[in-house]
């Protein structure tokens, strides 16, 4: 019987990531200590954990979970006077790129991207800072969705959380990092930042859907 694959994320690790193989995950937590890692059966399900936070999955049942009729009223439907905003990396650290859509029509205002060795993390912040200042230079009431709360939380802190090493591949990379931090301190804005709700509305309408 041929074994059910896995995707395993690690939060905490040498390199934190989403790997295909147990034996490439034990590698990045072996000897290291306080590791953060679990194992998920769908690629979807650990892309979504890895942009959160590993105390969320810690001791969970990692099969697929429905929403009961009671949770879908209570968070309701998404509002589509929004932009939203994701990312998509290959490898971590790999190519990294981001973009911000109209949330009913999928309409792309703005893309940018790849960029040489970053993070989908670094590019889920990239692109919220992007959103709030395309919303604000347009006067916009627009509220702005993204699905990283680890992104979100950056944010909120105005400071770029990575602990990616500057190089001279990313340079151009970690040059958007500081504008991006720099605009935050000098900057106000109206804008509502919104997590989506993946659970009951599927994926964000910026997905780049790569499953």
């Amino acid at each position: 019987m041929a074994k059910t694959k896995k995707f395993y994320v690690v939060w905490k690790g040498k390199k934190p990531g989403i790997y295909e193989s147990w034996s490439d995950c034990k590698a990045q937590i072996e000897g290291y200590q306080g590791a953060q890692y679990k194992a998920f059966l769908e690629f979807s399900e650990a892309k979504k954990a890895y942009k959160g936070e590993y105390k969320d999955y810690k001791g969970t049942n990692t099969k697929k979970k429905t929403l009961s009729k009671a949770e879908l009223l209570r968070i309701g439907e998404p509002n589509y006077n929004s932009i939203s905003v994701d990312a998509a990396s290959s490898g971590n650290p790999g190519k990294v790129e981001y973009q911000g859509v109209d949330t009913k029509t999928k309409k792309v205002f703005f893309k940018q991207g790849p960029f040489d060795q970053g993070t989908n993390n670094i590019g889920e912040f990239l692109a919220i800072v992007h959103g709030l200042a395309f919303l604000k230079k347009k006067g916009s009431s627009r509220i702005l969705y993204s699905d990283s709360k680890i992104a979100m939380g950056w944010v909120k802190k105005k400071r770029c959380g990575t602990k990616l090493t500057k190089t001279k591949k990313n340079e151009e990379l970690f040059h958007l990092i500081s504008r991006a931090e720099e605009w935050l301190r000098e900057n106000t804005y109206d804008t509502i930042l919104v997590k989506w709700e993946t659970k009951a509305w599927g994926e964000i309408p910026a997905d780049y859907g790569r499953k």
